[in-house]
């Protein structure tokens, strides 16, 4: 059995009532994730709340919103952002995002979103909602990402490489523009399986296009099965074996 909780550096995420557990996308995600003024975020599908609770410790100043349609793990959620430092600026919200409006905007939005498309479904329908778009669609995710992201704000989220079309032609449709792509490989030597991006709004009044998106490539261990220094130096904030 899978040990119920995972502690970090600052904080511990309790995940024996979520479907999905704490693993690399995420704490990827929490750790890579920016805007240039992060005052009011907001993480869309929090589960664990691990996200949310990196997000508070990279940002001392923001008020975090953290949304799950689950209520088992937004209970957990809950519970894991009461235990933690940072309980005053997280608010932990269980509805679908569908029906969720705020009348702020956020600078920062989030999402680790469910990925898989056409894989057969799980029994479990806790796991199935979490792991499968029937709750969370990426036409859903944009849609409310471009209601509720400020002028200025940044969307960040992780995908699987093969969906790199689909998700941004989705953006595209919501007038969000890929402002930067990290192509993230767990070896050298193996394919790229997922894509760390951030989208900002499209300003229709521009006189010029926007410049190319920045890209980047991200390894986390090499060959020989050791964390590289580019992944030690993103998460070790995060990771208790990361001095």
């Amino acid at each position: 059995m899978s040990n119920p909780s995972f502690r970090f550096k600052q904080f511990t995420v309790w995940h024996d009532q979520c479907a999905m557990k704490v693993g690399t996308d995420g704490v990827l995600l929490g750790a890579w994730a920016s805007a240039p003024l992060a005052c009011r975020v907001l993480d869309i599908g929090t589960g664990t709340g691990v996200i949310a609770l990196q997000l508070a410790q990279r940002y001392p100043q923001a008020a975090i919103t953290a949304i799950e349609i689950d209520p088992a793990a937004a209970a957990q959620a809950s519970s894991n952002v009461a235990a933690s430092p940072w309980q005053a600026r997280i608010e932990v919200v269980c509805m679908d995002v569908a029906h969720y409006d705020s009348h702020h905007p956020f600078d920062l939005i989030t999402s680790n979103p469910p990925y898989f498309l056409d894989a057969l479904h799980c029994p479990d329908s806790q796991r199935d909602a979490a792991r499968h778009t029937t709750t969370l669609s990426y036409e859903l995710l944009f849609s409310r990402a471009s209601r509720l992201l400020a002028t200025n704000g940044r969307l960040c989220i992780i995908v699987p490489a093969s969906l790199e079309k689909l998700v941004a032609d989705t953006a595209y449709l919501h007038h969000l523009h890929l402002a930067e792509k990290v192509q993230v490989f767990t070896k050298p030597s193996k394919p790229c399986r997922r894509l760390l991006m951030a989208f900002c709004h499209q300003d229709a009044t521009a006189s010029k296009p926007f410049g190319p998106t920045a890209e980047s490539t991200l390894c986390i261990s090499d060959d020989s099965g050791q964390y590289t220094p580019q992944y030690i130096s993103l998460t070790r904030d995060f990771y208790l074996n990361f001095p």
